[in-house]
């Protein structure tokens, strides 16, 4: 497909990789400090929702880094040909929860490599499975989606969504502030978080990049608080870029046992959407 080799790709379908962390104090402060007043409440001592993206990020050497600020693909993730890469969506099964200071793994494998004919361009699509162990055992099951795409070929965006009628709606401010708390946190180097001319230059976006895991997380938190409790499944999918610069909304409503929500733009356009369940 377009020059690239499949056959070579899928050989990375099965290669894993183990990492561990300690849940600090600090680290719980940092996110607590950065997302409230959106947090789901959640018991003494236990670690908040989405906490997890936060754990032993990958901490490449300069010099092993892409253009992009990313690690250069080809060791744990396939080295797909084509440049820029972006959260495209994914599923959790949560079955417990970190607490605060405990030690903390995770085991990644990676999955499903597949391709498709986008709208602006070729599209590889990379599933990684996750698991999120605390002392007690495993509390996260995860599938977590990334897309693959050509330079400059950012997604191209829908109009506005249509009316939900919203049980629950936060406004959150995208500012240029909340992003590099998030970088800071998750040791993301990725530069359409913070690179205004390279995101705006050559990767083509309208501005700075709000991260896929920050809506994420707010969906999640949403969906807790609505639920009354931390959701045993949540699916989530990315539709469009979320520019930072200008306030976002959080909306969303009950259904059934779980939740439907998701994270619209000041212009109203769906840029992620997710749904939850009980059981």
């Amino acid at each position: 497909m377009n020059g690239i080799d499949v056959e070579a790709l899928s050989a990375w379908t099965g290669r894993g990789m183990r990492a561990e962390d300690v849940l600090t104090p600090r680290l719980v402060e940092e996110y607590r400090t950065t997302f409230e007043p959106h947090l789901a409440p959640v018991p003494e001592g236990t670690a908040p929702l989405g906490i997890h993206w936060c754990l032993a990020p990958g901490a490449a050497p300069m010099a092993a880094l892409g253009p992009d600020g990313h690690a250069a693909k080809g060791e744990f993730l396939p080295p797909v040909p084509l440049p820029q890469r972006m959260w495209a969506g994914g599923e959790l099964e949560i079955l417990g929860a970190l607490r605060s200071g405990e030690r903390a793994s995770r085991t990644s494998t990676v999955g499903e490599i597949a391709f498709k004919q986008g709208k602006t361009g070729p599209l590889c699509f990379v599933a990684v499975h996750h698991e999120v162990a605390g002392e007690a055992g495993v509390v996260i099951r995860e599938r977590h989606d990334i897309v693959y795409r050509e330079a400059g070929t950012s997604a191209a965006k829908p109009g506005p969504g249509a009316p939900l009628a919203s049980e629950f709606d936060m406004t959150v401010e995208a500012s240029p502030v909340l992003l590099f708390r998030y970088s800071a946190m998750t040791f993301n180097g990725h530069r359409i978080h913070y690179d205004l001319p390279y995101a705006t230059e050559v990767e083509g976006y309208g501005g700075l990049v709000v991260h896929g895991p920050i809506q994420a997380t707010l969906l999640l938190q949403a969906a807790a608080r609505s639920s009354g409790g931390a959701p045993r499944r949540f699916r989530y999918r990315a539709l469009s870029p979320l520019i930072a610069g200008t306030p976002f909304r959080v909306r969303g409503r009950r259904d059934g046992d779980g939740t439907v929500c998701r994270v619209e733009d000041e212009k109203g356009v769906v840029t992620m959407e997710a749904t939850s369940a009980a059981g």
